[in-house]
């Protein structure tokens, strides 16, 4: 019988938790470089493609060879910016939690692209062939509003726990995550937070995100969004 997280039920308009790890637990990011190249990659994917923009550079003479063939590979690549929205995330050596809304049914490309291009990066840098990540990632269906909040919680403290960062360290976690977004420090414009903090004060810290974020978190939501997540 399947797995809860391996049976795929794609709903439009819904949240979803994606997540997945290294095959055999090994590390997927390895140095500085390799969260930056995920993160470009995830960034390329969910902001809006400026075509005009990438025309020009192919159209104009004072282009340089590079340039072009970088617009033309820009211009190539798929986009999932009208279809699918990234709430949080956070990058971990050995793996990866990312929490979207999907307008319509593009979770399996989507993922399938970012997986496939990242691990022809890694396999190209770190000389290596085969397989990077266990198995097929998984994909929870968000079934309520608490789940969302707490999910949300869960990932940005996946970043810091690792750590042993106490709530006024967070800001210290050498883990890249969204958490940053949230807490006010960065403004990420592929990154709709708004989903998350509107359910929360901006005026009030006892009702703020931030105050949200240092509760005891509850071991059911953890268990039913991120199992076998905790076992790295």
């Amino acid at each position: 019988m399947a797995s809860k997280n391996s049976t795929k039920i794609y709903v439009q308009n819904s949240y979803y938790h994606i997540y997945n790890r290294g095959v055999e637990k090994r590390t997927i990011f390895q140095d500085e470089q390799d969260y930056s190249v995920f993160l470009s990659y995830l960034k390329t994917y969910l902001s809006p493609k400026d075509e005009k923009s990438l025309q020009a550079i192919l159209d104009s003479r004072e282009s340089s060879p590079k340039d072009k063939d970088l617009s033309l590979k820009l211009l190539r690549l798929k986009n999932y910016s009208a279809d699918l929205e990234l709430l949080c995330y956070a990058l971990l050596p050995n793996h990866f939690h990312l929490l979207v809304r999907q307008k319509n049914t593009v979770i399996n490309n989507f993922t399938n692209s970012l997986g496939t291009r990242y691990a022809m990066y890694f396999n190209r840098k770190y000389k290596r062939k085969g397989v990077l990540f266990q198995d097929v990632y998984k994909a929870v269906l968000v079934e309520s509003e608490e789940q969302l909040l707490h999910l949300s919680r869960y990932i940005h403290l996946n970043s810091t726990k690792a750590l042993h960062l106490p709530p006024n360290r967070w800001k210290e976690s050498t883990f890249p995550s969204s958490i940053h977004e949230y807490l006010g420090d960065r403004n990420t414009s592929w990154i709709k937070k708004g989903y998350i903090l509107n359910y929360f004060s901006k005026s009030n810290p006892r009702h703020s995100y931030s105050n949200f974020l240092g509760m005891s978190l509850d071991a059911q939501f953890i268990y039913e969004t991120a199992i076998d997540m905790d076992d790295e």
